[in-house]
This record gives structure tokens, sequence and C-alpha cells, in this order.
């Protein structure tokens, strides 16, 4: 770690956080210790600070007030993480509906935030300086992990509007002394991606955070026009924020020369898990409980995929219980060679409008038509969208070679999966846009099961 990496992680950073009133580092300090605890007292843990946090929303929080009264749900008998199943599940619509209601009578300095509205209408919540310290900290740890800090050089490539928009004069100091850079992901045209590459180039930066799609988009592009990325020195690509493919992170990690780190969490539901060197991806149990649950609400077992629904323990001010992410993962019923006793996510699938249905009815994940175009050097770029059982569209961006053949075998190709009668119709295009948030999706089925 360099001298000035040190200034600012112990003293730069800190003074920052202070000064906002947020208890970031001391938080990350604990967090780091409770890292390396065995799993059975993580998880005891985990139960004493549901039982104190329910107990608190049920005080101060009219919502939570009135529910815990209806259902006879008293705080203070909670002694499994199981006690959860008495309450209901939290949706975006219940959240819309008594947004008032769910704020504490003792909250102040909240924030409002939303999510980037990519599977439909954006979400406004609440954030206390509670949610937004516990968050970074959990971020940074994770950071720590692949031997990087705050402080080392970096770019990022994003495209919320909420950071976007908030370039004055004093993020833009802060920014440059803690060496972040940030590059909107929102326009990534050919020029763009060639002037990206030739400022990360120029920075050398120690590390990269974005979305995958972007940054595999940079990569390809550095493939094709035979530009170097490989011999800059570049520690670690972190990407969160979209699902990850297995060709993405083949492609990020050999154009960077680095490995790609995975993280899955969004802005409403916090920083649920970050992968560690070893390759897992571990639970931020300190603060998050995440149940896998079946189409009927009951718990799945460990390794069988089911919807991601956490409860965030830092959210005091304006709670998430048993909130539903729309994702679809499993839990890991194995530890991490790392020896860390943070619980691990098997996989995050993507969320449940990335898989397609059937004809038949049958539930399939959208890999088995994005592998179609995946493995067809004519498709550029694509993106698929079951508008119906019975239509499905897909935007194409031809590459040299696209022909009446390359469309005939998309076709079959998606019929053999989705049934005969299904029709597929193909658009070809000359590019394909982002969605409004800066994310990227492959595959969108409106179809509801």
């Amino acid at each position: 770690m360099s001298v000035y990496t040190q200034l600012v992680a112990k003293v730069l950073f800190p003074l920052h956080e202070y000064a906002k009133g947020h208890g970031t580092v001391a938080i990350r300090r604990e967090m780091e210790r409770n890292q390396w605890r065995r799993p059975e007292q993580i998880s005891a843990r985990q139960v004493q600070r549901l039982r104190v946090f329910l107990k608190d929303i049920g005080r101060h929080v009219p919502y939570y007030r009135d529910l815990f009264e209806q259902l006879e749900f008293d705080p203070e008998s909670v002694s499994d993480l199981s006690a959860l199943n008495a309450l209901p599940l939290l949706d975006k619509t219940t959240i819309r509906s008594n947004s008032d209601l769910l704020r504490a009578d003792n909250a102040s300095s909240l924030q409002s935030f939303n999510t980037g509205g990519s599977s439909g209408e954006p979400l406004v919540f609440q954030l206390g300086k509670e949610r937004i310290s516990h968050d970074v900290a959990a971020k940074w740890r994770a950071t720590r992990w692949w031997n990087v800090d705050i402080g080392d050089s970096e770019l990022v490539l994003w495209g919320s509007p909420i950071e976007l928009g908030s370039q004055d004069r004093l993020r833009l100091i802060r920014d440059k002394l803690f060496r972040s850079r940030l590059l909107s992901a929102f326009e990534l045209s050919a020029a763009k991606i060639a002037e990206y590459l030739d400022l990360i180039a120029a920075k050398r930066p120690a590390m990269l955070f974005g979305y995958p799609s972007a940054f595999s988009l940079l990569a390809e592009h550095a493939r094709r026009s035979g530009k170097r990325m490989d011999n800059l020195g570049i520690k670690v690509v972190f990407v969160t924020s979209e699902r990850l493919y297995d060709h993405q992170r083949q492609l990020i990690e050999q154009t960077f020369a680095c490995p790609v780190a995975n993280g899955y969490g969004g802005r409403d539901a916090g920083f649920i898990a970050h992968q560690c060197p070893q390759g897992s991806l571990h639970i931020t149990a300190d603060d998050i409980v995440v149940e896998i649950l079946d189409e009927a609400g009951r718990a799945v077992p460990q390794g069988t995929s089911g919807e991601i629904v956490v409860t965030h323990m830092a959210t005091r001010d304006f709670p998430f219980v048993r909130y539903r992410t729309g994702d679809v993962g499993a839990l890991s019923a194995s530890s991490c060679s790392c020896g860390r006793g943070l619980p691990v996510l098997a996989s995050v699938e993507g969320r449940s409008t990335d898989f397609v249905v059937a004809a038949d009815g049958t539930r399939i994940h959208g890999l088995a038509l994005i592998y179609i175009l995946r493995e067809m050097p004519e498709v550029s770029m694509f993106r698929i969208e079951q508008q119906s059982i019975s239509l499905t569209k897909v935007s194409i961006v031809a590459a040299n070679g696209f022909d009446e053949a390359s469309a005939e075998r998309i076709e079959q190709g998606f019929r053999q999966r989705l049934g005969n009668e299904v029709s597929v119709e193909i658009d070809l295009v000359d590019s394909i846009s982002a969605e409004k948030s800066g994310k990227f999706r492959y595959v969108v089925s409106r179809v509801t099961t």
C-alpha cells in the first residue's frame, strides 16, 4: 500500500465520513473482526441483532407497529431466524403504498433514493445514515479482500443518474483526493469506448468498478482493435448491479489480465454479497438475513433455487423486512476455503424476468437462448424480449456474415427451446441502448407465471 493510499484510507476518508455523520470506519473494523468468526457465532449474532431490530421498528415505525399488533407478533420472542416466517413479504407495491408509514417516528436526516426502474416503475425509498454507513463499510471490507483500498487509483464506469448528477465542485475535489474518476456508462458508442480504453491505458488504475456489460463491451472492443490492456497492472475489476455471465468474466479477465470480483446487491436491498479471491459470494450477514423462497413463500433447501428475500437490519429509519428482490438464487451448504465464516450464496441466477416461459409453461433460464446467439460470430450485440407465450422478439446488431441462414438458425434454435408454434421475430438494428439506469439486459420476459 502506497503512502498516499494509507493517507486516504486512514486519514482523509475517515475524516470525510466523520464530517457526514457516518460511523463507517468503526463499522468496517467490526465487520472485519466478525468475518473470521465461526458460522454458528455469526448466526447467533444475527439472531440477537434481528431481535433488537424488530423491537425497535415495532416501537417507532407505524407500519410495523400496527402489523405486529395485528399479528400478535412479539419481537422479544425471536430466538432464531425462522421467526421471520411469521411476517409477510415486503414488495415494491407495498412500499409505494405505505411510504409515510414506513418512516420511523424518530428518524432524522433521511435521504431519498430510487432504483433504476429496469424491471418497471422505479421504487422511491429513504435511507438513513446508519444504513448508508453500513453499506459503505460492507463494500470497503470487500474491496480490501483484493489487496486494494480506498485511495488506490480507480475508474468507475457507472450509469446511475444519482451519481452522474452530483458532479459539483466539492465532489470533484473529493474524487480527485481519493483518486477515483467516474465515467458515464450511458453512452458507449465505439468512439466513447475507444476514449475510455485510452484513458484506462493512460491512468493505469489499480482497480476498475462498474457494470459487467459495460466492461465486456470495452474488452471486446480492445480485442477487435488489437489494443493491449493486459500490461497496465490493474489488480481487480469489481462488477455489480447486473448478472455476471461466464463469457463476460472470461473476456474481461483475459483482456485486463486480472481477476473479476463479482458483487451482488442493489440500492434498495443493500450490498447483499461480495466475492472473495477464492470465488465464494459471501453474504453480508453482519447486516443482512437472506432467505431463499419458493413461489408459495416457503423456504427451500440449501442448493435449491428460489427467490432471494432479504432483511436489512441497518434500516431502522425505513425498514426493509423480508424484501422481495425479484432475483433468483440459491444458498450454499458449504463454507469457503478462505476461512471466513460468512454464509455463501451458491448462485445468483438473475431476475425472475431473466427467465423465459416455453409454450408448455416450463420456465427456462434466458441463458438457453443467449448461448444460441453467443455462438454466432456474425451477431455483434443482441437483446431478447419475450412479449408473450407465442411471440419472442430478437433485436440484433449484425456483424460480417449475417444472412438469411443466420436468421433461420436463430429461429430454429429458439423454437427448439420454446416450442415449434412460437413466433420468433428478428429485427436488425444499428445499435442497442442500455436501460435508463445504464444497465444492459440480454433477456427480458413480459410473461408472468
